[in-house]
Formats: C-alpha cells, structure tokens, sequence
C-alpha cells in the first residue's frame, strides 16, 4: 500500500470533510502541514508539502482537495521529489470572485503536464469552478478525469461523510498506477 499525504485547501478540511474522516478512519495518512490554513501563503505551502514528502520512505500519493490541488500543480514545478501519483479533487478556478483576495499567490496555476500520474474528480456544480476549469487542467495536466454529477464543492458540506465512493476511486487510482510502475 503506498504512503498517502493528505493536502488539504483553504481552512484545513475540519471534522466533517471527508479527507479529516479518511484520516481519523486510518492513522497512517498523513496530513501536511503548512503555517495557516486560514491565510495561505503559496512559499510556506511549498515547503511544508516539501517536507511532508521528504519525510516519506516511499513515494506518496497526494490526496488534494480545492486549493491543495493548485499547490500540488505549483509545487511539482519547483520541487524534484518523486510522488506515485496525485488524487486532485474540486480543482478550484482561481478566477472565481474573491479567490485571489482569500488566496493571493495561487493565482497562476501551472499548465504543464505534471510529472506523475493524477486523476481530477469534479463535480458538475461546483461553486469554484463554474466554467469547467478542471476539465481544462485535466487536459493541460494530463489527468485522468472523473467527474461525480452535482456534488458541490465535494467538501463537509456536501454532506458525503466517509465518501466511500471516492475512496473506491482512491483504491482504483492507486490500483492503476502501481501497475504502471
């Protein structure tokens, strides 16, 4: 089974997101960990995913959610750590109103292809991505692309609790990409 790092968005994901129950649920995912998650500051982002995949012993999958899925964009670019593939979901379109306000330094968002395996899972209405940025990103990046039909903004509001469903896509994604290796 591969390491698996949590990489949560803006404000963290709190008790009732589905990335704080899968991490509550099995105690060797890990989460990591930036100076705020409540005024995000793109530098101190990078480097505490830096150190998070430093830390691992094998190659981790990224499990990203909304603006966490911009950073690992950003990050890869910058960084020359191996990860075995990155679970991106709710990628968010930076140039939603009040974006850049609550997220300055996330604007630019990465349009090469990453450098590992990925998969994007979008919802049909998603509040922060109303004009189809994900797909866009899937193609730029060249991420496989799952999307759920109206799911919001696939967070603690969706009301999804565990989200077994994305779990399943999780196990699938890692499934797929083991065997590519």
């Amino acid at each position: 089974m591969a390491e698996l790092i949590v990489v949560p968005g803006f404000g963290g994901s709190g008790p009732a997101h589905w990335q704080s129950r899968w991490e509550k649920n099995d105690p060797s995912i890990r989460r990591f960990q930036p100076q705020s998650w409540d005024e995000p500051e793109l530098r101190n982002w990078i480097e505490a995913l830096e150190l998070a995949v430093s830390e691992s012993v094998e190659p981790p999958v990224l499990i990203a959610h909304s603006l966490g899925c911009l950073l690992v964009a950003q990050w890869q670019t910058v960084s020359s750590l191996s990860v075995a593939g990155a679970f991106l979901v709710a990628v968010p379109d930076p140039s939603t109103p009040g974006f850049s306000e609550t997220t300055p330094g996330f604007s630019h968002v990465a349009s090469d292809p990453l450098r590992f395996p990925s998969l994007i899972v979008a919802s049909t209405n998603d509040p922060y991505d109303a004009h189809r940025f994900a797909v866009e990103k899937a193609h730029q990046w060249r991420s496989e692309f799952c999307s759920l039909g109206d799911l919001g903004h696939i967070n603690g509001q969706s009301g999804l609790g565990d989200w077994p469903f994305g779990k399943q896509l999780l196990d699938a994604f890692i499934a797929r990409i083991g065997k590519e290796h």
